[in-house]
């Protein structure tokens, strides 16, 4: 499986550095990698937002921290057993932490469109709204939807989204373990607005970088065994 990190610089050196068999994906790079930037396209500021926090639950790595911004991120993409995939990551930054961004959330690329109608839903009825997270059925040991307020990427069956009277709570719960708060996010128009936004140019984005993935590694393919 081949992993290639979304940085226009590095993708290209390391794909022309890899044999003809290795390079199964980013053989080319794509217009939907290479003039999209997620993390900078996908940057919003809570400064002016009720306030938010992470790492909110007892098992959490690190203390409650203030959200001050938070953006998506394309961490990998890879091609395997014959299909494509990739991950994502929601990120925070806090001046408690010099503005270094922190992964709160890992998801693959069928997560945002459910995650923004729970938002959605939960903060129009204003009642909790549970997500089953299911795993695949062809690829049983593949993750969908991890969080890394408690550990390095603890695997999700079930996110709960819980209003308040200025934000949203989400929570987590690991297979046979107990349900984690592991942050806020406001529950504003304002916010609503521009998070329900950014995730649906980020879901065509992502999206139309797996098309891509796709064409190339079938073309790579063909080529290798020509």
């Amino acid at each position: 499986m081949f992993i290639c990190p979304l940085t226009p610089a590095l993708l290209n050196s390391d794909i022309a550095n890899r044999p003809l068999a290795e390079a199964l994906v980013m053989h080319d790079p794509t217009p939907a990698i290479t003039d999209w930037n997620l993390e900078a396209a996908t940057t919003l500021s809570l400064r002016r937002e009720p306030a938010c926090f992470a790492y909110l639950c007892a098992d959490a790595d690190a203390p409650p921290q203030p959200i001050d911004a938070l953006n998506l991120d394309l961490a990998s993409i890879d091609y395997y057993a014959g299909r494509a995939s990739l991950w994502a990551t929601l990120e925070i930054r806090s001046s408690a932490s010099n503005d270094q961004p922190m992964a709160v959330l890992g998801f693959d690329e069928s997560f945002l469109r459910p995650f923004s109608r729970a938002l959605i839903e939960t903060a129009g009825n204003r009642t909790p709204y549970r997500m089953t997270i299911r795993g695949d059925a062809d690829q049983p040991k593949r993750q969908r939807v991890v969080e890394y307020v408690t550990g390095p990427g603890v695997r999700l069956i079930e996110l709960t989204l819980t209003p308040q009277d200025a934000t949203v709570t989400v929570t987590g719960r690991a297979e046979g373990g107990d349900e984690q708060t592991l942050f806020q996010l406001p529950r504003t128009d304002s916010f609503l607005r521009a998070f329900i936004k950014m995730t649906c140019q980020a879901d065509q984005a992502l999206r139309d970088t797996l098309a891509e993935s796709e064409k190339i590694a079938r073309r790579r393919t063909k080529g290798a065994a020509a």
